[in-house]
């Protein structure tokens, strides 16, 4: 199979390439400028639509993995940074979708919890509509989930949160930086959701494109929900540090630009109902993300 996967400087496309590579598949990488990790990747502006006809179309290939995103939350409600905010996670998705549809490629689209209101204590469906995005970066996923189920058939619409993997700035190197010169942390303890581990979510995006099982899909570590205070305590525990988390409230903690959801919990036994595997618990893939970074 031959996969064109965008975003591969960030922390799921790095991974997904890999996981393509490990299989046998042709895997072309796509980013804002040409990398050269341990695989190739070509230049490519999503947000240029004739651009991405082009390479769409040079490569035909079989599937595409759309890990390009804007996902700085804080930054995306600056006034400046609206238009690219919308420009990369709207428009740019619609030319993929756009050039997907002309070659009848398959297409995975990754988007988030931040799409629903985080209201209540009940996990979210993944057929659920009750969209009612909190903040720019929500809301710009949301439109671009409707852009590709808007032009797509053959599309996985999969929603994850938490993210962390090696190749990228995420809570669980920035926890172990702040235990190296505090004794002790504030963190949020009334959100609550679950880690999804880079390395373990590129495995399932490829079982999904090797299948034709397409829909709207959840897509978080197993092992149970916590708040992010629960997740900085076992990172300390784990990692053998004796920071000591103080549990707060998200109005106590005070410094977000945008409003996040306090409810991120993901239902995904649909994942189970279509035959996929899930992914480890997240304690697991936290021990064995500490083990690759010591």
């Amino acid at each position: 199979m031959k996969v064109l996967v965008t975003g591969t400087s960030g922390q799921l496309g790095f991974d997904v390439m890999h996981e393509l590579i490990k299989r046998g598949h042709e895997a072309i990488g796509a980013d804002l400028k040409e990398g050269d990790f341990d695989f190739k990747t070509i230049a490519l502006d999503i947000t240029d639509k004739q651009a991405v006809e082009e390479v769409v179309s040079s490569i035909n290939p079989d599937a595409v993995v759309h890990c390009a995103a804007w996902t700085n939350v804080d930054a995306a409600e600056e006034p400046e940074n609206l238009n690219i905010v919308r420009a990369v996670n709207v428009d740019g998705t619609k030319n993929l979708a756009e050039a997907c549809k002309k070659v009848d490629a398959k297409m995975v689209y990754i988007s988030t919890d931040y799409v629903f209101n985080g209201e209540g204590e009940e996990p979210w469906q993944p057929d659920d509509k009750n969209y009612a995005p909190l903040n720019v970066y929500g809301q710009s996923k949301l439109d671009g989930e409707l852009a590709v189920s808007g032009t797509l058939e053959k599309y996985f619409i999969v929603r994850i949160a938490w993210v962390f993997g090696q190749n990228g700035k995420n809570f669980i190197k920035t926890m172990l930086a702040l235990s190296d010169t505090h004794d002790e942390l504030r963190i949020v303890s009334d959100q609550i959701g679950t880690p999804t581990y880079t390395f373990d979510l590129a495995r399932l995006l490829v079982d999904m494109i090797e299948t034709e099982k397409y829909g709207y899909y959840h897509a978080t570590n197993e092992g149970g929900y916590i708040s992010w205070a629960d997740f900085a305590k076992e990172i300390f525990k784990q990692a053998g540090k004796n920071t000591k988390v103080i549990p707060v409230t998200t109005a106590e903690y005070g410094l977000s630009k945008a409003k996040r959801p306090f409810n991120s919990r993901l239902d995904k036994a649909k994942l189970v109902v279509a035959g996929f595997t899930p992914l480890p618990t997240w304690q697991d893939a936290l021990g064995r993300f500490l083990e690759k970074n010591k």
